[in-house]
């Protein structure tokens, strides 16, 4: 996946500039929550894990962009960085998939579903309370072969991974935002730099997506205001309609024994405000000890 992505990115520049593809090199860098696959991510340090060797490579040079998965950046760029390049989004909607049942009502009670994200387990948990969720943690083709051994009966990924990966084999049923509210930036890839370059400032935003960017400043305040992290069951989508934005936002307890959850319309140059606004009213709500 984060190689599909750095080619997207490779494929703008080289569209935006007239440029060819030997004029740019795309370095892998082994990240720590890829390398750690038995554990859950709140147990291991978090959203971090998914940047600090990337950032450091950054931040020292040897790189000049980082392109990043935007569901896993932290709210926060260590100093010197700056994140403000979006391509356009994919479909923001997680995928249910299984290699029997159709959709989340077709399975037996206590049936068995692995994630590894606690907004989906919480999620699950809220509307089926019978089932028996386990870890689940790899690459698409990993998780496939733990449903065909039978380690689970289904399991959640994100549309946009398999749009981009063109992996149509894949048995998903895409599941309507009303019913699972997405992960905050699902759907969205980020470009990283560092403040100080103006060559990569001018190149990025030929590339840059302004839709995605005024969708994101909602979210991420919302995120940043609640103190997102992976130890917080959260989902955030906002969307463009005219000149107005929605933005819709909920908290779940782990257990999913309780959700809260709030939908507003506002003026798009206010998506910031709405998403910190929104957050300040669902941790009302919820009240000082929910999290």
């Amino acid at each position: 996946m984060a190689l599909a992505q750095a080619y997207e990115t490779r494929a703008r520049l080289m569209a935006a500039f007239d440029l060819p593809e030997s004029v740019f090199e795309i370095c892998i860098i082994k990240v720590t929550g890829d390398a750690i696959q038995d554990r859950p991510l709140k147990e291991i340090g978090g959203k971090g894990l998914f940047t600090r060797e990337i950032e450091e490579a950054l931040l020292d040079g040897s790189i000049d962009i980082a392109v990043h998965s935007m569901k896993d950046m932290p709210v926060e760029q260590p100093g010197g960085l700056l994140l403000d390049t979006y391509l356009p989004r994919e479909d923001v909607r997680d995928a249910f998939v299984s290699l029997s049942a159709k959709g989340l009502d077709d399975l037996a009670q206590g049936a068995t579903v692995g994630t590894s994200s606690l907004r989906r387990r919480s999620q699950l948990l809220a509307k089926r309370p019978d089932l028996n969720i386990v870890e689940f943690r790899g690459n698409v083709q990993t998780r496939l072969k733990k449903l065909s051994d039978g380690v689970a009966e289904a399991t959640f990924l994100a549309m946009a991974g398999l749009n981009r990966l063109d992996m149509t084999d894949v048995p998903r049923t895409a599941i309507a935002p009303e019913d699972m509210l997405p992960a905050v930036a699902q759907g969205a890839i980020g470009i990283e730099r560092r403040g100080d370059d103006s060559r990569a400032a001018g190149m990025l935003e030929a590339i840059h997506d302004g839709p995605t960017g005024q969708r994101l400043a909602a979210e991420r305040a919302f995120l940043a205001h609640l103190d997102g992290s992976c130890e917080t069951p959260i989902g955030g989508l906002a969307d463009l309609d005219g000149g107005s934005l929605r933005l819709r936002g909920e908290i779940l307890r782990t257990d999913g024994t309780e959700v809260f959850k709030d939908d507003m319309t506002g003026a798009i140059a206010d998506g910031a405000e709405m998403g910190r606004a929104m957050a300040a009213t669902l941790l009302a709500q919820a009240g000082p000890d929910f999290f």
